[in-house]
């Protein structure tokens, strides 16, 4: 008997010396951890109708009625020429700009993701068939529906009606692709329907791929960058385009790691802005999406490591202890909105599972998971865990 107590307690050291990456992590229920929060502002969000870009418009945009309108963020009239081109401030955002198709397209970012995570939650109908709603409404009706290109947005008075950095607004139409390859499995939608929102996300990847804005916005050397691919890779996914999403792989392997991870597994491009924290989080965010998508035992970019190291398991290594304790970043703080982060991000669950990190699903259980604050809605665009981590496992068997 005392053997065996002594071959238990030889265990129980040998694995608390085990590094914690190491260890098998705890079970995690996702669904039933994020059961209350889901059901609750699902419940709020089905009486509420569509809103999308034809409701309101600017006399500032060149586009029609269907296209999307943003202004760049940080311009601003010029005190010495106010009539004239804006002038830059970087990391702060001018109030007065127009926003309002930007907060339309957040606001179905947020509640067609609640809304179909509650009906795969509870199976009732009438969460999917309000979500349905708001797909018809942006991407079907012919009178409300929103063109399927970005060519006004973020524009600049007295310089451009229209900018590739204007892409990044649609990173909002990512967990909104999601939800609608989980929606499949409902009847809100039909075959045609589907059909037809499968070609509006076609048409835009084919903008999104081939026009100027386009080619700007995937050449881009920092955030703007990795989140062209992120978007292209959840675009295809939805729309089974495996040329795109075998193309966006080799992307993130030969393009974003090189060149915006250093070899500590910061991001420089971000570190040198005005909000480092935020613009760091954001990319990491982005980054781990791709790999989340994109990752099959074939080719997981959750491994992939260039020959000196630099992978996503060095970026998240990186931040992570300053997700745990913020006052230990070593740069000043951003500008604006920097007690509002760290949120319950992504990158923490999604790299929990996919590297066996049980202190960052520990870490993602306890940060804040939504808020009401605009700044951090528009840079937090995966909010449901619910509607991602089944897909990764049908990923990995795949």
């Amino acid at each position: 008997m005392l053997k065996v107590r002594l071959l238990i307690l030889l265990g129980t050291v040998l694995l608390a010396c085990l590094p914690v990456a190491a260890q098998k992590p705890s079970v995690l229920d996702v669904k039933a951890f994020d059961r209350e929060r889901v059901l609750k502002a699902a419940r709020e969000y089905l009486s509420e109708p569509p809103i999308t870009v034809t409701a309101s418009t600017s006399p500032r945009s060149a586009g029609g009625p269907h296209d999307f309108f943003s202004e760049g963020d940080y311009w601003w009239p010029d005190p010495k020429n106010p009539g004239g081109p804006y002038i830059q401030r970087d990391g702060m955002s001018n109030p007065d700009n127009f926003t309002d198709h930007r907060r339309y397209l957040m606001r179905l970012s947020v509640q067609v993701p609640a809304l179909v995570a509650a009906w795969k939650i509870t199976g009732d109908a009438r969460y999917a068939k309000h979500a349905a709603e708001h797909l018809r409404a942006w991407f079907l009706n012919k009178r409300t529906r929103m063109n399927p290109s970005l060519q006004y947005a973020q524009a600049i008075h007295g310089i451009t009606t229209g900018r590739g950095t204007g892409i990044i607004d649609t990173i909002h139409l990512v967990e909104v692709a999601r939800a609608i390859e989980v929606l499949q499995g409902s009847n809100a939608l039909t075959k045609d329907e589907l059909a037809g929102i499968k070609k509006w996300f076609t048409d835009y990847l084919q903008w999104m791929t081939t026009s100027k804005n386009g080619i700007d916005e995937r050449d881009a050397k920092n955030n703007h960058g990795t989140c062209w691919v992120m978007q292209v890779a959840a675009f295809a996914h939805l729309a089974g385009n495996q040329e795109l999403m075998n193309y966006c792989r080799t992307r993130f392997k030969t393009v974003l790691i090189p060149n915006q991870e250093a070899q500590d597994g910061s991001f420089p491009q971000e570190l040198r802005r005005t909000k480092p924290y935020g613009y760091s989080l954001f990319n990491l965010e982005a980054m781990t999406t791709i790999c989340q998508i994109l990752s099959t035992p074939e080719d997981n970019l959750w491994t992939f490591e260039l020959q000196d190291g630099r992978g996503i398991r060095k970026a998240v290594e990186y931040m992570f202890p300053y997700m745990r304790d913020k006052k230990s970043w070593p740069l000043k703080p951003d500008v604006m909105y920097d007690k509002e982060w760290p949120m319950r991000q992504s990158s923490l669950l999604f790299a929990g599972l996919a590297l066996n990190h049980p202190d960052y699903i520990e870490l993602w259980k306890r940060l804040p998971a939504d808020s009401t604050v605009e700044e951090v809605i528009r840079n937090f665009f995966i909010r449901q865990p619910v509607l991602w981590i089944e897909f990764a496992s049908h990923n990995r068997r795949a």
